[in-house]
């Protein structure tokens, strides 16, 4: 007679949960950081506020961006007024676009990852699907697997209207799911796009125009699995362990106000300090087991926020500016994507550090962390292995 104990042991994976492919995908509108002033005041009818749009150029050259995409179209916006002023009723607008778009772009990097991942997508057991646009039910992680030919078997998880942060949550729900479930292969989406947030300026909200500055649309999809079948499946990194916490004194200081104008956008100066003046004691919890206290002996993929929260945890941590290049790469040839962010770094690397010739996919180096910072604040703090690359 089996014992539980080997019906449970049976049900477990083996070894670390894996990432064995990454895809993503940006909408076909292309926007340049250097011209979106004089757009942005126009689309919106702000024109004649000349000392506001004078601010708004500085922000946006001081950003450190130089494109973004974005789904919003100025025919899509001339026939949505309402989604150009600063705060009218256009939720159902907004809905409508998001509902729909959503699901679609988190298709097109989701059929990357799994092109790259080389397996039948029958053998995808759950699907995590995360965004901050287009609450819905059912919702767009229903409407992914109908468009994607998923089994209707697959295990499902939502996550709305995170943040920032949830690039580091969905690969830690990944994890525990990989490891507890034996052949589990999840299929992680990030699909963000800004039709939430965006609006026209206001005399008396900054904070809000800051996420027209930085914010840009982007999905990312990886595929995550313990126990990768040998010769037929190609491992990236190893997650080996996971954290959340939340930043002491740190309530109100990042905001997302879903309301019938939108979501509205609002963050404190000091982000930039909370995250660095927080961020070693971070590390050195993740870091103690492996006995790694050399912040510039592992690779980096944070989340970049801003220009000036990389600027202050390289100074916090006297990191090497090599050390955060692709979180700075990313931020400008893509703006910041909210939740799918820290997958599009986790891309670039890998596919350098190919291109280069280095060992393994973590730029040559055995250890790495990623992290994401959002509202709350809230910081998840990935141990990451990376493996050799075939």
């Amino acid at each position: 007679m089996v014992s539980l104990e080997e019906i449970r042991r049976a049900q477990r994976a083996e070894g670390p949960a894996t990432i064995l492919s990454i895809g993503t995908a940006s909408p076909p509108n292309c926007i340049y950081q250097s011209t979106y002033p004089d757009y942005y005041f126009r689309i919106t009818e702000s024109e004649h506020k000349e000392d506001l749009k004078e601010i708004f150029k500085r922000m946006c050259e001081k950003s450190m961006i130089k494109k973004r995409y974005m789904y919003l179209t100025e025919e899509i916006l001339k026939k949505n007024p309402n989604m150009c002023a600063y705060m009218a009723p256009s939720l159902n607008a907004r809905q409508d676009i998001l509902v729909v778009e959503v699901p679609k772009l988190g298709k097109e990097a989701a059929q990357k990852a799994i092109k790259e991942w080389g397996q039948p997508k029958s053998k995808i057991t759950h699907l995590i699907f995360c965004t901050t646009g287009g609450v819905d039910m059912p919702g767009a992680d229903y409407q992914l697997t109908k468009l994607l030919g998923l089994s209707s078997s697959v295990k499902r998880y939502m996550m709305y209207q995170q943040g920032c942060f949830a690039g580091g949550t969905v690969l830690r729900l990944a994890k525990d799911l990989a490891e507890n479930n034996s052949g589990a292969r999840v299929l992680v989406v990030c699909s963000e796009i800004i039709g939430e947030i965006f609006r026209g300026p206001s005399d008396t909200h900054l904070d809000s125009l800051v996420g027209q500055v930085i914010f840009g649309d982007g999905a990312a999809a990886v595929i995550v699995g313990s126990d990768p079948v040998v010769g037929v499946e190609r491992p990236l990194f190893q997650l080996v362990s996971a954290a959340q916490t939340i930043l002491p004194d740190s309530e109100g200081a990042i905001q997302g106000h879903l309301r019938e104008s939108g979501l509205s956008f609002h963050l404190s100066k000091g982000v930039p300090s909370m995250i660095s003046e927080n961020i070693e004691k971070c590390l050195t919890e993740a870091f103690h087991p492996l006995g790694i206290s050399d912040w510039n002996s592992i690779f980096w993929v944070p989340h970049p926020g801003g220009p000036t929260i990389l600027d202050q945890v390289e100074m916090k941590l006297a990191l090497k500016p090599e050390k955060l290049r692709w979180s700075r790469h990313v931020l400008s040839e893509y703006g910041n994507m909210s939740s799918a962010t820290v997958l599009f770094i986790l891309d670039h690397m890998r596919k350098a550090s190919t291109d280069q010739g280095l060992s393994s996919t973590g730029e040559g180096l055995d250890w790495g962390v990623l992290f994401g910072f959002g509202p709350g604040l809230t910081v998840e703090t990935l141990v990451l292995h990376s493996l050799p690359i075939n």
